[in-house]
């Protein structure tokens, strides 16, 4: 049961959507036939131990509908409102995608991120906010606009998402409370540019924590969603934390000591030609930092053992690596089922 309704969303954001939102991944059973609820509960524990505000339940992973709504109804149960559950927008249609989102509603979710189907060939603008607009209507759950280069719209503009479109769809739909602007990236011009245009009407968030930390300490930015932050241990939600307190020195001396993981961690932030992110490397990260680990199904990216001791090096030069378990470990999981 949400805090707000679509009248009220975007004043439930601006105080609600105060922190670091990272990604919990799914984790199957040993035989790959179903989800893992201890390893989903485990998940969302380390999550609330590590100071996250909360986390997207990533749909991405090759999981039925069924599997990811059992897997948000676990979430839910296990945060008891210590986490905000974001629902991730991410399915084959936008048909798909409109009853995922109500039943994910009904099974916890607080919150979305809307995602594009990668069969959504879009050839104008209007098409784009059409999508947006019907998906908008048909909830009632706060919606984060996702402006990113993983869609291709950039043969419409060089943004993907123009400020213009994002502002149209702003002005439309009342539950649409936030941005992920990452329009033109690595340029930080399509976070600056809706930060400017939108800022004052919808919570505007910069997802890419080597960069929402140093704007953090010029801008009142208040919220970093969503990316795989957990690589990084509590490092994350504590900078925003001691920059919002005016501990900017002791959140700089943190980042750089942390920088050695984000640095691995930049290797894997998409892989070429595929338009998608490495989700198999997010997951052994999130492990190393003592979440559950454990298998993917196919098609999933492949991580091999060279990759493995690159980022298992990173994380224990920043001080964020609480495992000493060998590497096969991580394909168990910490609850196998």
């Amino acid at each position: 049961m949400t805090e707000y309704d679509k009248g009220t969303a975007r004043a439930w954001a601006r105080e609600a959507l105060r922190g670091v939102v990272n990604v919990i991944i799914p984790t199957f059973t040993a035989d790959l036939s179903d989800v893992n609820e201890a390893a989903t509960r485990h998940d969302v524990r380390r999550d609330i131990e590590l100071g996250f505000l909360g986390a997207l339940l990533v749909a991405e992973t090759a999981t039925s509908r069924d599997e990811y709504i059992r897997f948000t109804r676990w979430a839910a149960d296990e945060a008891q409102g210590r986490l905000q559950l974001w629902h991730h927008a991410s399915f084959n249609t936008l048909d798909e995608n409109i009853e995922m989102v109500r039943r994910a509603g009904k099974a916890g979710a607080e919150m979305v991120l809307l995602s594009y189907p990668a069969t959504f060939y879009p050839c104008a603008e209007e098409e784009i906010f059409e999508y947006t607009k019907r998906f908008c209507d048909a909830t009632d759950l706060a919606v984060m606009l996702f402006q990113v280069p993983l869609w291709g719209f950039e043969r419409i503009h060089p943004a993907g998402m123009s400020v213009q479109l994002l502002e149209r769809i702003v002005d439309a739909c009342p539950n649409v409370v936030a941005i992920k602007a990452e329009g033109g990236y690595p340029s930080m011009i399509g976070f600056t540019e809706v930060w400017y245009r939108l800022g004052e009407r919808v919570v505007v968030s910069q997802p890419i924590e080597q960069h929402a930390i140093p704007f953090a300490s010029v801008l009142p930015l208040q919220l970093i969603a969503t990316s795989n932050t957990e690589c990084l241990g509590p490092a994350v939600p504590e900078m925003l934390r001691l920059i919002h307190a005016g501990k900017v020195d002791d959140a700089m001396e943190l980042f750089w000591r942390v920088h050695p993981a984000r640095k691995a961690n930049d290797v894997v932030t998409a892989i070429g030609g595929a338009n998608t992110v490495h989700r198999m490397a997010w997951k052994y990260q999130a492990w190393l930092t003592g979440f559950n680990g454990g298998p993917l199904r196919m098609p999933t990216q492949r991580l091999v053992g060279s990759q493995m001791a690159a980022f298992r090096k990173a994380a224990v030069e920043a001080g964020v690596c609480v495992t000493d378990a060998p590497d096969q470990e991580f394909f168990r999981g910490r609850n196998p089922a």
